[in-house]
């Protein structure tokens, strides 16, 4: 009896269809164990306190406590934070429903507690959503240091705010008690500096420490989850 032509072997219907099984097998036991190495990868990524992050000694007070916030304590005179503030947009779009982000102007006396009382005066208006942008453009792109109330008035026109309405909120009480409590804030928080992220009012983030901006978001993310784990 003739041995079977090799060819005739291999081109059989059940050897072609065994041959692909073991190919499909292999192709999917090399994408699991590519998984696997992925998932233990970034389970590998873990950031250390003292090194990318501070532990505060006491919480700061946290507004909506049912979820995890993420504050961020800025100055519209900072260049650092005008160059944050995009990027910072951008990774708020995403935030999850538990998360919830709230900036602190930072009340460091000067010019500094003139921009954060102009901060929350726009925030009595319901204007900031309108004029956040604005500030931070006319400050850094404009030259404009709007050091005093004739020149912030004057920007604020185009928004339809009027003098008598900007000067009104300006001296409220509400947006008096928001200034002190920022003050407070930025005290607990104990931070020297911004742009400064606070997770949770438990962990401080500055850019020295994270070594970017983008990074300051990745160990933001970090910090919520751990706070999620811990829930």
């Amino acid at each position: 009896m003739e041995a079977p032509n090799t060819l005739e072997v291999i081109g059989h219907p059940r050897f072609v269809q065994e041959n692909d099984m073991r190919t499909m097998l292999t192709i999917g036991l090399v994408w699991l164990l590519g998984s696997f190495a992925m998932a233990s990868a970034q389970e590998a990524i873990s950031y250390q306190e003292g090194k990318h992050y501070v532990k505060l000694p006491s919480p700061a007070p946290v507004e909506e406590p049912e979820k995890i916030e993420v504050a961020e304590l800025f100055w519209y005179g900072c260049g650092h934070c005008f160059t944050f503030e995009p990027i910072i947009g951008e990774w708020k779009k995403d935030l999850p429903d538990d998360v919830h982000f709230r900036p602190v102007p930072a009340f460091f006396g000067g010019a500094w507690d003139t921009h954060g009382q102009l901060y929350y005066t726009l925030d009595s208006l319901d204007k900031l959503d309108e004029t956040h942008a604005a500030v931070f453009q006319a400050m850094h792109n404009q030259k404009n240091r709007l050091a005093d109330q004739k020149a912030m008035i004057k920007l604020l026109e185009p928004y339809g705010i009027t003098e008598e309405e900007f000067t009104k909120a300006w001296s409220s009480f509400g947006v008096r008690a928001k200034m002190e409590q920022a003050k407070a804030l930025a005290k607990a928080y104990r931070a020297s500096g911004v742009p400064t992220l606070i997770v949770n009012g438990k962990y401080r983030i500055e850019g020295g420490m994270a070594g970017s901006f983008e990074d300051m978001l990745k160990v933001a993310d970090y910090l919520v989850e751990q706070e999620r784990k811990a829930l």
